[in-house]
């Protein structure tokens, strides 16, 4: 009955339905299905709880290399050539120095002319005037200094027979006092007390180099007395100041400093008269300047040493930076002996000492000093055997250099601080040492055997973008100035074992962080800035 109540076109759709379900039975479809239906839901479970990792690229595929502008490398437009490191570690320096060492070209292997690597060529003429100008002051005031001496030594001995009188006049000693009256039979027996004195040196050479009195200073400095002038501020270089130093000249004001893009610059602060303003630029390494050293009785020589492990000399009579020793190790700091113009003593590598012969041209001794690398070199006014190093150690230690036991110089004294020691220098009497650490502190260590020792809290957290601060004796034993955060200078009073003043001038824009002090002109102090200036203070006569 129901059947019969179906239209034609029911029965049809139903004749179709049951075609087409036989036809897939026939072919398994609807199995097909289901079996695809599932892999895909099990696929899609396994995905998410899977983590995804990025493919590691091969080793050998060409790094991608990203381009920076020289504004944003902090490079001035004329440097394009130079090599940046900011970071300044070995890892980082040894790459550069493999890259620079491929190239054959002269600019870095061989010697280089003066006027080749000026910055201005035309101004070269002025600087070599001006050093030769210089030196021909110095070796006339020598001279004038000897032939005084030797007419007062004629006018004594035919005076007193051959004998000198009863009683010496010794000035400016270094105990503070300005004359001393000591009696002697005569010149022979001076000579003869000296010559026992020096015997006993050599005997004893341990005792008799580090047991030192302890005595009153007396300074002939007021420090309120240093002003800065706003002429006496220059750019000299563009960057940051790594090194800076005073030529050791009578009646010069000459300064030359390095920067951490490998330039040299110099600046004479007598420069009136002159065309310009007195700096002259020059590029003679490839990498950060670790050290510059100017021999007092040779002036018209200038070491300079680079992180790249490269030592020039700048020849002001050749007119050229001859390459006087190269390394792959970074080289951190250099130093010479007051009475010995041979002998360069330059750190390298990690905690290594090197001493270059200029006779021979090579490296006789070669000394492991330190667990790290030695930030500092200084030797003893009083005593150049006496040798002190600085290390990223954590210690500052003192030598002595006629002991050698082992390979390696006799240790007189280690001091130790908590964190690296950017400087250790002596006194210029020699009696005392002044470091500087990382630790936030500024040590003096005096007396017998350097015993004695004082710590003096000082901000030194310059950060990458500064150079260390280093603390600097000035002219006597009494004052160490310093750099402050704050862009001032801290003077230091050894007595007082505090700061006792700060220099402070609306003429300074930025942290004075490396100092030197004039040899020969008490109260002129130079201080060089990571922005490529260098502010020199002067005592002024009105206070």
């Amino acid at each position: 009955m129901a059947s019969q109540a179906l239209t034609d076109y029911e029965r049809q759709r139903l004749e179709n339905i049951r075609r087409n379900d036989e036809m897939m039975a026939a072919l398994k479809l609807q199995s097909k299905a289901s079996e695809l239906s599932a892999a895909s839901k099990r696929q899609r479970v396994e995905t998410k709880s899977e983590k995804v990792y990025p493919k590691t690229k091969p080793k050998n595929e060409t790094p991608m290399v990203l381009r920076r502008s020289l504004r944003a490398r902090g490079i001035p437009p004329d440097a394009k050539k130079l090599v940046d490191i900011d970071d300044l570690t070995e890892s980082a320096t040894k790459i550069r120095k493999s890259e620079i060492k491929s190239k054959s070209s002269p600019r870095f292997l061989g010697p280089l002319e003066m006027i080749e690597v000026c910055s201005e060529r035309e101004s070269h003429p002025s600087l070599i005037e001006s050093l030769l100008g210089a030196l021909s002051k110095s070796l006339l005031s020598r001279s004038g200094k000897e032939e005084l001496v030797d007419d007062v030594k004629d006018f004594k001995l035919e005076e007193g027979n051959g004998n000198f009188p009863n009683e010496v006049k010794i000035e400016g000693g270094g105990d503070g006092n300005c004359l001393k009256m000591e009696p002697i039979d005569n010149y022979s027996n001076l000579i003869k007390r000296e010559t026992e004195e020096l015997i006993s040196d050599v005997k004893d050479p341990l005792m008799s180099s580090i047991k030192m009195e302890h005595k009153n200073d007396g300074s002939c400095l007021k420090p309120a007395s240093l002003v800065l002038n706003a002429d006496n501020i220059a750019r000299v270089v563009p960057g940051r100041i790594m090194a800076v130093r005073f030529f050791p000249c009578l009646d010069s004001r000459m300064i030359v400093v390095g920067n951490k893009f490998g330039e040299v610059g110099f600046w004479n602060a007598d420069h009136e008269g002159e065309e310009g303003n007195g700096v002259y630029l020059y590029h003679p390494h490839s990498g950060p300047i670790s050290g510059i050293s100017i021999q007092r009785h040779a002036l018209s020589k200038v070491y300079t040493s680079c992180y790249d492990g490269f030592i020039r000399l700048m020849d002001v009579e050749k007119e050229i930076f001859d390459l006087v020793y190269r390394n792959e190790d970074t080289i951190y700091s250099l130093a010479q002996q007051s009475n010995d113009a041979n002998c360069l003593y330059f750190s390298e590598g990690r905690g290594g000492l090197n001493i270059w012969d200029k006779r021979t041209g090579n490296c006789p001794m070669e000394w492991t000093l330190h667990e790290d690398r030695i930030n500092s070199i200084d030797f003893n006014v009083e005593n150049s055997n006496i040798m002190a190093t600085s290390s990223s150690d954590g210690t500052a230690c003192i030598w002595d250099l006629r002991s050698v036991s082992d390979e390696k110089p006799q240790t007189l004294k280690m001091i130790t601080h908590k964190r690296a020691i950017h400087s250790a220098y002596f006194s210029p009497s020699g009696r005392f040492l002044a470091t500087t650490s990382f630790d936030d502190t500024v040590g003096i260590y005096g007396g017998v055997n350097f015993k004695d020792t004082s710590l003096i809290p000082h901000d030194n957290q310059t950060g990458r973008w500064i150079s260390s601060f280093r603390a600097i004796w000035g002219w006597d034993d009494l004052y160490i100035f310093i750099g402050n955060m704050k862009r001032a200078v801290d003077v230091i009073s050894r007595a007082y074992q505090k700061r006792v003043f700060v220099l402070q001038s609306p003429n300074i824009s930025a942290i004075p962080c490396r100092f030197d002090a004039h040899p020969y002109d008490v109260g002129t102090l130079a201080g060089a800035t990571s922005g490529g200036q260098v502010y020199m203070w002067r005592m002024s006569q009105d206070i």
